[in-house]
């Protein structure tokens, strides 16, 4: 698999189409993710069209939804200046596109109020990529939906992938390829379609380790099926796992060499439900084992309780991590290497 990188081009003068994640709600990792990507294109005197979404719009302007309501943060967190512009496509676009000077930005209005970003249609694709002279993938995070500004974009334009996105990848690729073992896959949170991974992980993972409203989708007779998947049992209020699955929880992380966290294990904003993901990712943290976690929900837990600097691998992607580790590949990684 051999994906384009952006420090193997010349881009000097050259209009960089970018597609961020700028669905961030608070959190600002993900933008500080992209911070080296958009570093590398203003030193080299590039021209920047940055371009993402926020929400799901359903193809309606919806102003709540607007990236005007994320420049501002841009601005601070790249600690540079920038434009935003209420339109994604027209006349006014390519004509403030075209005035850009070299190391300036440009910030695109919200993808997703064109019905045609997530229909990945072609006339919305080509339409973007006229804006450009090389495309840049820099949304990881989003790169396993086929949208338009995913895969779209890079059938009409030169392409690479962003530092964060080549790095994820690099990462990831650890686990799935000649991981060291045991490998130890923790699957939780709330979304009942996590469930579906565990096929895939049972692959490559010596032990799954499911937890938080997981197990209450899985019927009592089927948890104990497989040796190789451990379901944790739930206190009555289902909001945090028993102290006894978190015993168990802990003697098989303390076996792992190569250990992948994805979601919280109970609800640990509230400290009587704390204990399971407190207690859970202090135990992965302390280990020497090779460490990566994914998603929003697990980056914010793990910095809740200062467990960041003990982590090899913080993915920005959630469900694009999973599917990663999953496929070994995505549809945005798809696009970049043909």
């Amino acid at each position: 698999m051999l994906i384009p990188r952006i420090d193997t081009q010349e881009l000097f003068g050259k209009r960089a189409l970018v597609r961020l994640d700028l669905d961030v709600g608070s959190e600002d990792f993900r933008i500080l993710a992209a911070r080296p990507t958009i570093d590398y294109l203003i030193s080299s005197d590039a021209k920047l069209i940055l371009i993402g979404h926020m929400g799901r719009p359903k193809g309606k302007h919806v102003s709540s939804l607007s990236l005007s309501n994320v420049a501002q943060r841009l601005r601070k967190l790249l600690q540079h200046e920038l434009e935003f512009i209420h339109e994604v496509s027209g006349f006014v676009v390519k004509e403030r596109v075209d005035k850009l000077a070299d190391g300036q930005i440009l910030l695109l209005e919200n993808l997703r109020f064109d019905v045609q970003e997530e229909g990945n249609g072609d006339v919305f694709a080509r339409n973007l990529a006229t804006l450009g002279d090389i495309y840049v993938n820099e949304a990881f995070a989003v790169s396993h939906r086929a949208h338009a500004s995913i895969v779209g974009i890079p059938k009409y334009l030169p392409h690479v992938a962003g530092m964060r996105f080549f790095l994820e990848v690099e990462h990831l690729r650890k686990v799935i390829e000649n991981p060291v073992r045991p490998v130890v896959v923790i699957i939780s949170g709330l979304k009942e379609d996590k469930l579906n991974y565990i096929e895939d992980f049972k692959k490559f993972a010596d032990k799954i380790l499911v937890a938080g409203k997981l197990p209450d989708f899985v019927a009592d007779e089927k948890k104990d099926a497989d040796p190789k998947v451990l379901y944790a049992r739930l206190n009555p209020d289902k909001e945090d796992i028993t102290v006894n699955s978190i015993e168990a929880f802990e003697r098989e992380i303390a076996t792992a060499k190569t250990i992948v966290l994805t979601g919280p294990i109970g609800k640990f904003e509230d400290p009587g439900h704390k204990l399971g993901t407190e207690r859970v990712f202090t135990a992965v943290a302390r280990t020497n084992a090779f460490k990566v976690a994914g998603g929003g929900e697990t980056h914010k837990a793990i910095t809740t309780f200062g467990l960041a600097k003990y982590f090899n691998w913080m993915s920005v992607g959630g469900g694009a991590s999973l599917e990663f580790l999953a496929k070994g590949t995505l549809p945005g990684i798809e696009a970049l290497i043909h």
